[in-house]
């Protein structure tokens, strides 16, 4: 891979890659070192893509990759999980903020595949395969989260605020 395309790659993933690995680990600074290992990948990455599309689909099985090998580390499982994830800068607009809260409080499995289908646009299909899953356990697994955000933001609604219908809004 070329310097000049290596740059273009970067620039158009980069965000993506950092924020699929932020949506696994929940932590900004390990969200950034999987980026940086996944972007190293495909630097030294030995042959072409097919298409663009190849390589989104390389790059986000890759983030995904890491960001499971970074969680099985025998360190994490040591020790108690940091929840940085609440300080990061939330969206201005008061109802994606808290559907994004909602969505951050999901199981992971759960939480990267909403992520994958309703942020980054994946199909059903794409999911399946950067999760390494059947794509009728994909549509499970988003019945199922669709469920508990509605679940969370009805119970956020008869506390007080405002019902949000829990349409994942980028």
């Amino acid at each position: 891979m070329t310097e000049e395309a290596f740059s273009q790659a970067a620039r158009t993933y980069g965000d993506m890659v950092y924020r699929v690995a932020l949506h696994a680990l929940r932590n900004p600074a390990d969200a950034e070192d999987v980026m940086q290992t996944v972007l190293l990948k495909l630097f030294q990455h030995p042959r072409g893509f097919e298409s663009e599309a190849h390589m989104k689909h390389w790059l986000l099985r890759v983030a995904v990759n890491e960001s499971r090998r970074l969680l099985r580390a025998f360190w994490r499982r040591t020790s108690a999980p940091l929840e940085e994830w609440l300080e990061t800068p939330a969206p201005e607009d008061s109802q994606r903020a808290e559907v994004f809260q909602a969505v951050m409080a999901l199981e992971r499995k759960y939480r990267l595949t909403i992520y994958l289908y309703y942020y980054e646009g994946c199909t059903v299909a794409e999911t399946a395969a950067v999760l390494h899953a059947k794509p009728s356990t994909v549509q499970t697994w988003l019945f199922r989260a669709r469920e508990q955000l509605r679940q969370s933001l009805r119970e956020n609604s008869e506390e007080g605020e405002a019902y949000v219908r829990p349409e994942i809004v980028p």
